[in-house]
């Protein structure tokens, strides 16, 4: 099961350089593919929720994804077991689209790209499961405790969001975060009682973002029109 989740993950990856590759070289097939809440809202091309999670900026945006992705995806496939790895990758990426496109409903022009939605459900599956873990980065040799990291990415990806940084889907990144803790417990129910102050933090965090998108989306500067 182990040979086979890392086998997947592998032809993930080199599907993801293709299809990225192939966008760095040719804009009207990046075009055709990004998320764009206009096409997908009133062109009906839902297709651009899975195909944009396979599109990056660059090269360090496409780098830091999939080796993220590698990194902790072997954990989780082994804990879970293939198909719902499967669940979890392809569900975060789709609910992490679908904030985005809540978001931004009123703005028909906003675009981002990038497998972050899926890659943060499986970084946060992983926070959950291995909380005592740590993490580290290239060139950054000091490790992060897992349970740290993930309070911190939820508050970067606020500022992302707020600040507008580039077509990188920092809505994807909380939404797939939220999907891969709310994924891994239904899954596997136990590790709500095994961490619950963690999970509660985490999801805590999240929902009081949600609720300002909801009441107050003014304060993270998001467009209405």
């Amino acid at each position: 099961m182990e040979s086979a989740n890392e086998t997947f993950t592998i032809f993930l990856i080199i599907a993801t350089v293709i299809f990225s590759l192939k966008g760095f070289s040719n804009r009207a097939f990046f075009d055709q593919y990004l998320f764009n809440t206009g096409k997908i809202l009133h062109g009906g091309e839902y297709i651009r929720l899975l195909s944009s999670g396979f599109l990056h900026a660059n090269i360090g945006h496409l780098a830091f994804n999939m080796i993220a992705l590698y990194s902790f995806s072997l954990g989780v496939g082994t804990r879970f077991g293939f198909i719902p790895y499967l669940v979890i990758y392809f569900g975060s990426l789709t609910a992490g689209n679908l904030l985005a496109l809540y978001i931004h409903r009123k703005n028909p022009e906003y675009r981002a790209i990038g497998a972050s939605g899926a890659v943060s459900g499986v970084i946060y599956s992983s926070i959950i499961i291995f909380p005592n873990g740590g993490i580290s980065f290239l060139l950054f040799p000091v490790s992060i405790p897992s349970w740290l990291f993930g309070i911190l990415f939820i508050l970067v990806s606020v500022y992302g969001i707020r600040a507008r940084l580039g077509h990188i889907g920092h809505e994807a990144h909380l939404g797939g975060a939220i999907a891969g803790i709310i994924i891994s417990v239904a899954l596997k129910p136990r590790l709500l009682s095994a961490h619950p102050l963690l999970i509660s933090v985490l999801l805590l965090l999240t929902a009081g973002f949600l609720v300002i998108l909801v009441k107050r989306p003014e304060i993270l500067r998001i467009r209405e029109d």
